[in-house]
């Protein structure tokens, strides 16, 4: 079964600090997340670190997916590591990295992630991160711009 990887990277105007802070929120993944998911949040601590687990609900296509989620590494203020334990994908890893820049914080995001199914099935999967992941980035970028 192949692994496939997603890559996304902005810029956002502000301090690595105060995006740190954001991400190490959980709470802050509803706001990033998609309407159209109807994501929640089922479980979490109130702030990130190594080992915590975060279990949250979603919806695709009018089905309920539980998914739990660890966070494997945790290198404040500039990196983290989560990793799916159970939920829809054979495989889900998502590594984000934070950097100062002159305008403010790159976020850099890699996804490797695997699927079953076929061609046809990646291709959709694919689609789909692109589209959450557009969603991300835009309220990322307008929620550490108005904080």
């Amino acid at each position: 079964m192949r692994t496939f990887t997603l890559e996304r990277t902005q810029v956002v105007p502000a301090s690595p600090a105060r995006a740190w802070a954001f991400y190490a929120d959980p709470q802050n993944l509803e706001a990033i997340t998609p309407p159209w998911l109807r994501f929640a949040i089922v479980d979490a601590p109130e702030e990130l670190e190594i080992g915590s687990l975060l279990r949250y609900r979603l919806h695709l296509f009018g089905v309920p997916i539980h998914w739990l989620t660890e966070i494997r590494s945790w290198q404040p203020p500039r990196s983290f590591v989560d990793r799916q334990i159970k939920g829809p994908y054979l495989l889900w890893e998502h590594t984000h990295r934070l950097a100062p820049t002159q305008s403010g914080t790159e976020i850099h995001d890699h996804v490797r992630y695997r699927v079953p199914g076929g061609r046809l099935t990646n291709l959709a999967v694919r689609r789909l991160l692109a589209s959450i992941f557009d969603y991300r980035a835009s309220r990322t970028a307008e929620l550490l711009s108005t904080s």
